[in-house]
């Protein structure tokens, strides 16, 4: 069960997860066997945690993580609103804070391939993940 900020519960929703996420994807190239995998993801982690009753908050939890490796800016739409940002000072720390992040591949805070524009993350520019070509495409 979820408990929600006016302290009524309800069952866990796969649905309502993938639903709130979808919004915070709107325009973004996600597509919805990568929501439901997500959706699934959550699902899991809530699970395991074992409690029979979860707050909204710990739900938002379960999905920052998962949401992040998707795609940064759906994850920095859903974060503002999950985490309440109120000013452009939240979004620049946030925004710091994944910079910091995705600067330090597997943790060493080296980035070879920031000329070219690429991340060690496999993600690109825009912070979207990018599909290797296939060996010969570029001939």
């Amino acid at each position: 069960m979820v408990i929600k900020r006016s302290g009524v519960t309800e069952p866990f929703s796969r649905t309502k997860i993938i639903n709130g996420v979808r919004k915070a994807c709107q325009g973004r190239p996600v597509t919805e066997d990568a929501l439901a995998q997500l959706g699934q993801r959550v699902e899991e982690a809530v699970r395991a945690t074992g409690s029979a009753e979860l707050t909204t908050h710990d739900v938002g939890l379960a999905i920052l993580g998962p949401l992040q490796e998707l795609d940064l800016v759906a994850y920095l739409r859903f974060a503002s609103v999950y985490r309440a940002f109120n000013s452009l000072e939240d979004f620049e720390s946030a925004i710091a804070e994944l910079r910091e992040q995705t600067e330090r591949p597997g943790g060493n805070g080296d980035d070879a391939d920031a000329d070219s524009g690429s991340q060690e993350d496999g993600r690109g520019a825009d912070g979207t993940a990018q599909v290797p070509e296939p060996a010969g495409a570029a001939d």
